[in-house]
């Protein structure tokens, strides 16, 4: 094991359980904490300490989760895994999405700021990833992609997930479940550089920018944001996304070891 792997701790949020009961299975010689009403598990993958949390959902949730694995667990990164709707046309249901920048889509500070969506105090409105996390991050996704096996499954034949892909772009987050028409259209109008929609992903980019903590956000589509959202989610993330989520992070750490 390297001198960097020794001192590397990495920190996973997802929001739900689906998200994280596969990862949390991965941990050898496992651990659980309780601070406040989040259970922290701690325990190492390929021999690289790792602490996971489900969050829960929500910006706050998240940010709180971040925070907690950052001042109490001296995590070196974080990793957030889970699932979004897509706002671009070309990112279908299967499909994963790393972040590159965020933007909070719910934030409206146009009385005391110049331009909707910055964020108070900061005075900026993309964060950004480091182009390393992102380049590992697309190594690890690649790698699944790859494995066909895995896409054979019937659960994926049921939603027709055949060839997914992978998109490096902007993520945009808010404390909405954006699942109407209309609403994908606003957002779309807005934003149009977002690939996709969700309810976390920039609170932890704003945390972890404000502690100089490296981070990744890994987001796999589980429905269009719109009207056929909440029945897409729901089959996706019973049945699909932990599939995803316990690959994409076992393959990060199996990167971190070579």
């Amino acid at each position: 094991m390297t001198m960097q792997n020794i001192n590397r701790k990495i920190g996973i949020i997802g929001a739900m359980p689906e998200e994280t009961k596969d990862i949390i299975a991965l941990l050898e010689n496992r651990k659980k904490l309780q601070i406040g009403i989040r259970n922290y598990y701690l325990g190492a993958i390929n021999k690289i300490e790792a602490a996971v949390v489900m969050s829960r959902i929500g910006k706050v949730s998240a940010a709180a989760a971040a925070a907690t694995l950052i001042h109490r667990f001296n995590v070196s990164e974080i990793i957030f895994t889970g699932c979004a709707g897509a706002l671009n046309p070309s990112v279908k249901i299967g499909d994963v999405v790393i972040g590159r920048r965020f933007i909070q889509h719910d934030i409206d500070e146009a009385m005391l700021l110049p331009r909707e969506g910055n964020i108070p105090m900061l005075g900026g409105i993309f964060l950004e990833a480091d182009a390393k996390q992102i380049k590992t991050a697309a190594s690890a996704i690649n790698k699944m992609l790859e494995d066909k096996s895995i896409f054979a499954a019937d659960n994926f034949k049921k939603l027709n997930i055949k060839f997914p892909s992978l998109f490096i772009g902007d993520i945009a987050s808010g404390d909405i479940f954006v699942c109407k028409d209309e609403q994908k259209r606003a957002l779309s109008s807005k934003l149009p550089s977002v690939l996709c929609v969700e309810m976390e992903g920039a609170s932890v980019a704003q945390v972890c920018y404000e502690h100089n903590m490296p981070f990744t956000v890994i987001r796999v589509i589980s429905d269009s944001a719109d009207n056929k959202s909440i029945i897409d989610f729901d089959g996706f993330a019973k049945n699909i996304l932990n599939i995803y989520s316990a690959n994409i992070i076992k393959n990060l750490f199996d990167i971190y070891t070579r």
